[in-house]
């Protein structure tokens, strides 16, 4: 086995022997599929730590010459498949990590350092056919389809690691995306490209020959979603098979959602928390949140205002065909924050249009982001939401309109709904920030409760739920929001309305929290009632 050339199984190996492994090969089917059609050019965009490189170990496994891969994929979802057989073992594989070649070039060409090394291996086993020495490996993968029919698939992982490293020098990834088009555009030795990085590849400006492949991103994983991360099912699986609670495991790492799998959940941290039986921010760890922290204090005109409203629970719509795929091209917000769903730090959903924070990991990267200067206002307000929450729980009403009014003052500059040029808001803009700065209000509650807006009830909707997560101890919260008219109201609604019986099954404690906004009076607008409430 090679390195480069037919690198075998291994890695795979080592992958399902170990103590967790979800099994996810029928992807294999769909590549199958793809070999020597019109769709052979893959490309599979994902955040870092989603599995990439652990589904190219599979591809190698599978399908390199010169190993038996049979025993390792006995019993695996693809051995079922009409197609395994047939494919198992039978092509020559070349596999390129990028991001390995551009570290140990250093001062030589990048592009120059891997056809030399690629081709001194291909050399020792298929020297025989390549009558003249040659340089370009293109040339040389040329001559073995000529002079052997011999046609290969391609893995690539981090294809993108250029255009994200070496951000400023446009000539080499002008050279970079050159020496790829060769290589692999309308040439008969490629019987499979599969591709894998964390930007799409193509709308790099000229050079967007690479238009050849069918891309599948974080904005439409299509055919490949439930091979994006781990499916709630599979989840369910590992928490019942490690004693963990999949309701806290949803709470940390599920908010990743598609058109068929609404619920994607980030694979390196739900292995390492049912590995360690301990539930923490793991993926995020891999990177400083100076990273994330660049991006939230760009000068894009209600970009701030987004991030408040993503923090407060809500969600932002955003125009993803705007996004030049790398990572400098800004001219919108909207540009920015399609940056940030390739990276992982919002969900995405399709059908909306929508943008949001997934979950408590990527929130907790936000708070760190933001504790380093530049966000003192809303800090002050994360900050103080642990003493709302807990006067909110005591029933201290006086406490938590008092709370409010100073979360008002702390985010007005950013969520505008009640100053001078209050009214050009819409009413409905109006009760959006209103909402928002509520759930900002309450953001230390999100970590012992699942936040839900607009809660069915059956006779309308809860504006705001929180229910406690399983062995917290604490009751639910059902929060009603009015404007320019009484607390009393917002009670009498949720009595009236019987929101309570939408909890059928939950079993604990209520309060209801009536929370009334007035905006005729800006020195101390809110007002609040809580009362205990029984279910039925």
């Amino acid at each position: 086995m090679g390195i480069y050339l037919n690198p075998g199984n291994k890695s795979f190996w080592e992958a399902v022997r170990s103590r967790i492994y979800v099994d996810k090969t029928n992807l294999i089917a769909y590549t199958n599929q793809m070999i020597n059609t019109d769709e052979k050019y893959v490309c599979v965009s994902r955040p870092r730590r989603f599995g990439k490189s652990m589904t190219l170990a599979m591809l190698a496994a599978y399908y390199s010459i010169g190993c038996d891969s049979a025993e390792l994929f006995q019993g695996r979802k693809i051995e079922s498949d009409e197609t395994f057989l047939e494919h198992l073992n039978r092509y020559d594989v070349i596999y390129l990590n990028m991001q390995r070649f551009l570290i140990r070039a250093k001062k030589m060409d990048m592009v120059d350092y891997l056809e030399n090394t690629v081709i001194a291996e291909i050399n020792k086993v298929y020297g025989s056919l390549l009558p003249q020495r040659e340089t370009s490996l293109v040339s040389v993968l040329e001559q073995l389809y000529d002079n052997g029919d011999k046609q290969f698939i391609f893995l690539i992982d981090e294809w993108d690691c250029v255009m994200r490293e070496r951000q400023e020098s446009e000539e080499m990834q002008r050279q970079y995306l050159d020496f790829l088009r060769d290589l692999l555009k309308d040439q008969p030795y490629v019987a499979l490209a599969y591709v894998t990085g964390i930007l799409p590849v193509k709308k790099y400006g000229q050079h967007s020959a690479l238009n050849m492949f069918l891309e599948y991103s974080m904005t439409d994983q299509d055919i490949f979603e439930e091979y994006t991360g781990f499916t709630e099912d599979e989840v369910k699986v590992l928490c019942e098979q490690c004693g963990m609670d999949f309701a806290e495991t949803s709470s940390w790492y599920d908010g990743y959602m598609f058109t068929r799998y609404q619920h994607i959940y980030n694979p390196k941290s739900v292995v390492e928390a049912m590995r360690r039986h301990k539930f923490s921010n793991y993926w995020t760890s891999t990177e400083t949140y100076e990273a994330l922290k660049i991006y939230m204090d760009m000068d894009f005109e209600g970009l701030r205002s987004d991030i408040v409203q993503m923090l407060g629970g809500g969600r932002v719509r955003v125009m993803t065909r705007s996004f030049q795929n790398d990572m400098r091209s800004f001219k919108t917000k909207d540009d920015l924050l399609t940056l940030l769903i390739h990276l992982g730090y919002l969900g995405y959903d399709a059908g909306t249009k929508e943008v949001f924070i997934p979950n408590k990991e990527i929130i907790e990267e936000f708070e760190n982001a933001m504790s380093v200067g530049g966000w003192d206002n809303v800090m002050d307000v994360l900050k103080a939401s642990s003493q709302l929450l807990a006067d909110t729980l005591d029933g201290n009403a006086d406490s938590v309109a008092s709370g409010l009014d100073r979360t008002h003052t702390k985010v007005a500059s950013i969520l505008t709904y009640n100053d001078e040029n209050s009214q050009f808001l819409t009413d409905e803009l109006f009760v959006k920030n209103l909402h928002v700065a509520v759930g900002l209000a309450y953001y230390s509650a999100r970590k012992d409760y699942r936040l839900i807006r607009e809660f069915p009830t059956g006779k309308g909707f809860a504006d705001i739920v929180f229910l406690p997560l399983p062995h917290t101890g604490k009751p639910a919260l059902v929060i009603e929001l009015k404007y320019d008219k009484s607390v009393n109201a917002a009670i009498q609604q949720m009595k009236d309305r019987k929101y309570t019986q939408a909890l059928e099954g939950y079993v604990g404690e209520i309060l209801l929290v009536g929370i009334n906004y007035d905006r005729e009076n800006p020195d101390k607008p809110h007002s609040c009632v809580i009362e205990k409430a029984a279910i039925g």
